[in-house]
């Protein structure tokens, strides 16, 4: 294979990702689109440019023989049943985090990748950001000693206009947002530190969003259109305090990962701001990230040693591309692992585990506050 043509499931919010992946004259190629909505299709073939085969099953992308991969970027809840059924057509599988909204079909999606013999790579683009390799970077180096504690605040500025307009406002969607928009966090907290969650409490609630708002209400249809904090004219228009709206809008975990590290994570939807805010300390410093301004502190502490004389700013290079330019970075690696199968910084053992705290969490908010075992296997290759 010197080309890989690749199928798109899904051209909603990650349907940008498939620019980078199309390259006719190069190593890859988008030929096809399955998508519900005739509107969607249309604008992603303006974007693509080149001729696409258009379709509103995605099962007819399955059936041909010049698509090898397929990329599946469609809502959460419609992951497991996507990624299991292009598996088993034989295709190579791209998947947008979370894996699934579940534990159980995280475990089938690994079981049929692994009985397809072909390679699954899930959407942790924050590993191919350049901020947080350089923290990885670092503590891989010693610059910190051992890590024993990770602290991690969320603030997610724009949490009502990406979550509580549309369907990721209903757990049966999400089962809560510490998979959809938390998954990428506990993934880095696990990737940096080398070590998994082995247990978890928490506690979050439903503080801003949500209440008596009819259903079927939109915000271009409301009388308090003008007034509204959360009007958006466009886009996601649901009400943002519709009545069926029941996932939590803040949550904090407390962690502890394998080797008795102790982590914990933060997150908030209606913060003013936007930031995401890690600090990994160690026997022999800390260091930590300011999303903001691109810059990654480390602090030095009394060790004996030369280190204890200085402090370190490193300063973030700006690079193309969307999501800081992770994003051409993750569509090339999945490229070059059905070419040459070349390993990715991603895992799909690393996805399931994810998406295991984020329940995990969620069980635990859910009864109260109290400590809940993460899901672990043995029967799943850990690689």
């Amino acid at each position: 294979m010197k080309k890989v043509r690749i199928g798109v499931i899904g051209a909603g919010l990650r349907g940008g990702l498939a620019q980078y992946w199309h390259k006719p004259d190069g190593e890859s190629e988008i030929v096809a689109l399955a998508d519900i909505s005739e509107a969607r299709q249309q604008k992603f073939q303006e974007m693509i440019g080149s001729p696409l085969f258009l379709t509103k099953d995605y099962r007819d992308l399955l059936n041909r023989d010049d698509i090898d991969a397929i990329a599946v970027l469609s809502p959460d809840y419609l992951h497991e049943e996507h990624v299991i059924a292009a598996l088993q057509a034989g295709k190579h599988v791209y998947s947008e985090k979370p894996l699934a909204i579940t534990v159980e079909g995280c475990d089938r999606i690994i079981e049929a990748w692994q009985a397809s013999g072909k390679h699954l790579m899930v959407g942790f683009n924050m590993r191919y950001m350049s901020m947080y390799q350089t923290m990885k970077g670092l503590i891989d180096s010693g610059a910190i000693g051992e890590l024993k504690a990770v602290w991690v605040r969320h603030f997610v500025g724009f949490g009502g206009y990406f979550y509580y307009h549309d369907w990721h406002g209903q757990s049966k969607n999400t089962t809560s947002l510490l998979l959809q928009k938390g998954s990428h966090d506990l993934d880095v907290i696990h990737w940096i530190s080398g070590r998994y969650t082995t247990k978890v409490s928490a506690f979050g609630s439903l503080d801003y969003y949500g209440g008596n708002m009819p259903n079927n209400l939109t915000c271009p249809e409301c009388s308090l259109k003008k007034t509204c904090p959360e009007y958006v004219p466009h886009t996601f228009t649901e009400c943002a305090f519709r009545e069926e709206i029941d996932v939590e809008d803040n949550n904090m975990l407390i962690m502890e990962l394998e080797g008795g590290v102790k982590a914990s994570y933060l997150q908030c939807h209606f913060t003013p701001d936007y930031s995401r805010n890690y600090t990994f300390i160690g026997t022999e410093g800390r260091i930590e990230n300011d999303d903001v301004n691109g810059k990654v502190y480390l602090k030095t502490r009394k060790t004996n040693t030369w280190k204890e004389f200085s402090d370190v700013t490193y300063d973030m290079k700006s690079e193309k591309g969307s999501h800081g330019g992770a994003d051409p970075k993750i569509a090339q690696d999945f490229v070059e692992l059905v070419l040459y199968d070349k390993e990715p910084l991603t895992t799909p053992f690393a996805g399931r585990m994810s998406v295991a705290v984020g329940c995990a969490a969620t069980e635990s908010i859910r009864s109260g506050g109290k400590v809940v075992e993460v899901s672990q296997t043995s029967s799943i290759v850990h690689n």
